[in-house]
């Protein structure tokens, strides 16, 4: 067997991080060599074995900050779940010192995918962005773009936990952009001839893609990650749903993504690009 593929966590404290830790605690050919999470919280410093609930990552201390983390670990892999407005500065430090950016962060706009893709390249390394790490979510997606040829009609409803700190979350805008690859315009802003509509609530319609497609976003307790994407036609309605019921819909897209990202000197957007 080769040299294990050496992987930091960012946003360790998050549920995300955490899965990723579970997920690739005590494999073969992946070994976790640093994480760092929110500055100054109770866990900073601390052994890594006391989140992972074994002793596969004993000896790997808590980060307070990417810096301290990188310059401790020396990774391969910088696997990103924090805040968009510091996942880019995190995939810059990394992409200039080799590393591999694997971004799970969802509230990254197109120009930030562009800069990734331009800085991988300039690097000479790759860089990937998963918005989902779930098998099924994906092929939801997918199953979406192959409805999107034939409906003109679509809406997308997301629902997640009250702590989801954006909205729409990166899976429906994703899945939004899917739909704008078979179709120029979806919901076109000409109403049918006779037929009014007045939002008396703000809002209420939800928020409206530059290709049309209207998402709404819930946030409510006891949620993890839910999608809807509802198309109608006369006479019809079909209707696309993923469930995530808990973290473990995630572990195999995060192994896969890890080692496939290992393999590849160019930006990567979607895991569906690997399946």
């Amino acid at each position: 067997m080769g040299a294990k593929i050496k992987v930091a966590i960012a946003g360790i404290n998050g549920k995300m991080g955490r899965a990723s830790l579970g997920a690739l605690t005590g494999l073969d050919d992946i070994e976790i060599v640093g994480a760092f999470g929110r500055s100054g919280a109770a866990y900073v410093g601390k052994d890594l074995s006391t989140l992972s609930g074994g002793s596969a990552c004993t000896g790997v201390k808590i980060a307070e900050d990417i810096s301290s983390c990188l310059a401790g670990a020396n990774p391969d892999i910088l696997l990103e779940f924090t805040r968009a407005e510091s996942c880019m500065e995190h995939a810059r430090l990394a992409l200039a010192n080799g590393i591999r950016p694997l971004i799970g962060t969802s509230g990254l706009s197109q120009a930030d995918f562009d800069e990734l893709a331009s800085l991988s390249e300039e690097a000479g390394v790759g860089a990937m962005v998963i918005p989902n790490f779930s098998v099924g979510a994906v092929l939801m997606m997918e199953f979406a773009r192959m409805a999107g040829k034939h409906f003109k009609n679509v809406e997308i409803v997301e629902m997640h936990g009250v702590k989801k700190l954006d909205a729409p979350s990166g899976t429906a805008t994703y899945t939004a952009a899917k739909l704008a690859e078979v179709q120029d315009r979806y919901n076109p802003s000409e109403l049918p001839p006779g037929t009014e509509e007045r939002e008396l609530l703000k809002g209420t319609r939800g928020g409206r893609t530059d290709a049309g497609v209207r998402i709404h976003s819930l946030r409510l307790p006891g949620l993890i990650s839910h999608q809807d994407v509802i198309f109608g036609a006369p006479g019809e309605m079909l209707t696309l749903r993923h469930n995530s019921f808990n973290t473990d819909c995630f572990v195999k897209g995060i192994v896969l993504s890890v080692r496939s990202l290992m393999e590849r000197d160019q930006f990567t957007l979607g895991l569906e690009n690997l399946l």
